[in-house]
């Protein structure tokens, strides 16, 4: 159950996003739906999801694993449950949707695929172990405009991730019997065995 209650006050800015979004995925989607508790948060982020989703440079399945990979590494069900059927709706390997979680077990990614999980995880852990090895890595099959975009990306996933995770908003059954675990515990744990994130 979330931590911030889902029926906030039907203001005209709340009404309005709450249109789209009926109207784009079928239903009202509660991160939008506990953002309209401020409107100028809602209004905010609804700008910025407006303009990430103009951002195409990079190749879509490339950001899609490093979003998933993200939103995996925190723990985010609402994420991984909206990704995956956001992304297998668009024609995404449902094999690569999958396995993210345990992508580095998994035969299905190329070593570009790999590379970028990696790196959004690396950015996602707290506090971030991106290196210049496995930037230089990166280099190899992203041009700099490429990665200006892909790290925003995985910043931009990090920041809902952490607020849906933060308010208890979980998957929202956008995937019927969702597959795809939230995360693997094996690089969650810290040394404590808490989460690390």
């Amino acid at each position: 159950m979330a931590r911030i209650s889902l029926s906030p006050r039907r203001t005209l800015a709340y009404r309005a996003v709450a249109w789209v979004c009926k109207r784009r995925f079928g239903t009202e989607i509660d991160p939008v739906v506990a953002a309209s508790h401020h409107t100028r948060v809602l209004l905010t982020t609804s700008r910025l999801e407006q303009s990430v989703a103009r951002w195409n440079t990079v190749d879509a399945g490339l950001k899609t694993l490093a979003v998933m990979a993200a939103a995996a590494h925190v723990g985010c069900s609402w994420c991984m449950d909206f990704g995956y059927w956001e992304s297998f709706r668009h024609g995404m390997d449902p094999r690569k949707l999958r396995d993210v979680p345990v992508w580095r077990d998994s035969a299905v990614y190329t070593p570009a695929e790999r590379d970028v999980m990696e790196y959004a995880e690396a950015m996602t852990s707290t506090p971030p172990t991106v290196d210049d090895a496995l930037f230089e890595r990166l280099r190899r099959h992203l041009d700099e405009p490429r990665l200006v975009e892909l790290t925003a990306v995985i910043g931009v996933e990090n920041l809902r991730s952490r607020v849906n995770s933060a308010f208890g908003i979980t998957s929202q059954g956008f995937k019927d019997s969702c597959d795809v675990p939230a995360a693997n515990p094996a690089y969650r744990a810290d040394a404590t065995g808490s989460a690390g994130h």
